[in-house]
C-alpha cells in the first residue's frame, strides 16, 4: 500500500506540477513582474501621468535560473499535495469508494476549494506592493481555514448524514465570520486592476492545477492497483 501511495503521488505530483509551473509562468508571472515595477518605483500610477497597461516585460524563460527554480519548487509542492491526496484516496478506497481519473477530478476540485478558494474568499491572493496585515497572523488564519475546509470537504463527500453536512457548512463559514487579519490602512502603489487580474489568474490556474492533480492521482492510483492485482 505504501509503495502504491508513493508511486501514485510522485507521478501525479510531478506531472501536475510541471504543467502548473508552465501555466504560472505564462499567465501569472507577467502580472507579478508588472506589479514589481510599481513596487520598485519604476512605474508610478496614482497622481502621475498615465502609464501604459502593457509595459515591456521579460517573456517565459527570459530569466532561466529563476524560472527553472520556480518549476522545480512547483513540482515539489504539488508532489507533496499528491502524496497526501493518494493517502486519503487509500482511506476512501478501503471504505468502498471507487478511485479513478474521473472521480479524481472531484478530488481535485475539493483540493482547490480547500487550499485556494476557501482561504482566498476572504484573504485574497495579493501582488507585491499592496498593504497587508502581519504575516504570522495571516498564516495562522490561512492554516486554520485550510484545515476546516479540508474536514468539510471530507464530510460533504463521505459524511452521509445531515449532521455531517451541517458541521461541514459551519466549518466552511466560521473562518469568514471570524474574519481574516486586515491591514490598518489600505495603501500601496500597485493599480487595483493589476491586483484583480492577479487574483483572477491565481484562482484560474489554481483550479486547473488541482483538477489535473486529482485526475492524475486517480489515474495512477487505479493503474497501480491493477498492476498489483496482476502481480498477485
Amino acid at each position: 500500500m505504501f509503495s502504491r501511495i508513493l508511486t501514485s503521488g510522485l507521478f501525479a505530483g510531478a506531472a501536475a506540477g510541471l504543467i502548473t509551473a508552465l501555466l504560472q509562468l505564462y499567465f501569472v508571472q507577467p502580472v507579478l513582474l508588472h506589479a514589481e515595477l510599481y513596487e520598485g518605483g519604476e512605474l508610478v500610477h496614482f497622481g502621475a501621468d498615465p502609464v501604459t497597461a502593457h509595459p515591456e516585460l521579460p517573456g517565459m524563460f527570459a530569466e532561466p535560473v529563476r524560472d527553472g527554480l520556480s518549476i522545480i519548487f512547483t513540482m515539489l509542492t504539488y508532489t507533496g499535495y499528491a502524496l497526501v491526496m493518494a493517502a486519503l484516496m487509500s482511506v476512501a478506497e478501503r471504505q468502498g469508494h471507487e478511485i479513478n481519473a474521473r472521480t479524481g477530478i472531484l478530488w481535485g476540485l475539493a483540493g482547490f476549494i480547500t487550499f485556494h478558494f476557501a482561504p482566498g474568499l476572504t484573504l485574497a491572493p495579493e501582488v507585491p506592493g499592496v498593504a497587508a496585515a502581519d504575516v504570522g497572523a495571516r498564516q495562522i488564519w490561512w492554516g486554520a481555514t485550510v484545515a476546516a475546509a479540508g474536514v468539510a470537504m471530507w464530510l460533504i463527500a463521505y459524511g452521509g448524514s445531515l449532521a455531517g453536512y451541517a458541521v461541514a457548512a459551519l466549518l466552511l463559514l466560521a473562518p469568514h465570520v471570524i474574519g481574516a487579519p486586515e491591514p490598518e490602512s489600505f495603501t500601496g502603489p500597485v493599480p487595483t486592476e493589476i491586483g484583480a487580474l492577479f487574483a483572477a489568474r491565481a484562482f484560474g490556474v489554481g483550479m486547473a492545477a488541482w483538477v489535473l492533480l486529482g485526475s492524475f492521482a486517480g489515474y495512477f492510483w487505479q493503474t497501480e492497483g491493477k498492476r498489483a492485482e496482476a502481480a498477485a
